[in-house]
């Protein structure tokens, strides 16, 4: 068994299962997610969010699947019986972007629903995420990379109802600067001039009440790297968004989800700090108050 402060994990993402009484602990996992060949996705279980089983292996690339690199951000959701993860990756001459794969149970193994991904494929983008709308629609809501358009996009993409083909054009919802917190942040690439923008990372969407829609995602702030919330103002996933003046968890962590646990209480999982390899995944109580969230 392993401690939580035992597991490295970037962009934890939970998905309790009350049949099994077992929560399930998905993320970026490589050791060096940023450079050098991506090895594959890990899962850990667990009864109690402290002790875990594991790792597994959830997803290893087979031969012939294009992502090489940067893989980033696993979520799995339980969509009609079936469990499909939602990742970004990379590859050489191929901008980076979400492919969603499926598997039978929660330990995978995941494979790609398609030979390609959702996002556009001339865009950056990566941090896919499943919404389900009012209407019981599915949509992928996603980053677009501050790299390619500086000031960060987060855009949605209505899907089939198989989640293997993408339906329309993207929505564009809002800009990384639109939010009052958020500050530029400086890529340094070798050999290569350094490079600001403002970054979006790690939606995930939740509904407080019926008619209400929120997005937790995550940026650079005044401390760090931080998250912060949106509100739809239609409660639909259209918009108008507005963003709250001053992020939620304002220093060194984020790219959160929010899950209920095995009694019901609704719990936030970030990973703190924002330094490799000492980031761990952290869990915090949460509750709706004065029209936002607190721990």
């Amino acid at each position: 068994m392993l401690h939580r402060s035992d597991i490295q994990i970037r962009d934890p993402f939970v998905v309790p299962v009350p049949e099994e009484g077992l929560y399930y602990l998905y993320g970026t996992t490589d050791r060096n997610a940023w450079s050098g060949p991506g090895i594959g996705f890990d899962v850990y279980r667990s009864r109690d969010l402290e002790q875990w089983e594991g790792p597994f292996p959830a997803f290893r690339p087979e031969a012939g699947f294009w992502g090489i690199e940067n893989f980033w951000a696993p979520e799995v959701h339980r969509w009609r019986g079936m469990y499909y993860m939602f990742a970004s990756f990379k590859a050489p001459g191929r901008r980076r972007a979400t492919q969603i794969l499926a598997a039978d149970g929660p330990l995978g193994p995941f494979r790609p629903l398609s030979d390609r991904p959702a996002t556009p494929p001339d865009w950056e983008c990566l941090d896919g995420t499943l919404y389900v709308d009012r209407q019981g629609e599915p949509w992928i809501v996603f980053c677009r990379e501050w790299l390619q358009v500086t000031d960060g996009e987060m855009y949605a993409l209505r899907l089939s109802g198989d989640l293997a083909e993408t339906v329309g054009k993207p929505v564009k919802l809002f800009s990384a600067t639109e939010a009052p917190w958020v500050r530029s942040t400086v890529y340094e690439a070798e050999g290569q001039p350094d490079v600001r923008g403002y970054v979006t990372d790690g939606p995930f969407l939740f509904r407080p009440a019926e008619r209400e829609l929120w997005m937790l995602w995550s940026s650079h702030g005044a401390e760090g790297y931080a998250m912060g919330i949106a509100m739809s103002a239609s409660g639909e996933i259209e918009g108008p968004w507005m963003q709250e003046a001053l992020p939620f968890f304002r220093r060194d962590g984020g790219h959160g989800m929010l899950f209920a646990d095995l009694e019901g209480r609704l719990t936030l999982a970030l990973h703190c700090p924002n330094r490799t390899p000492d980031e761990r995944p952290v869990f915090f109580r949460v509750k709706t108050e004065g029209g936002t969230l607190a721990l």
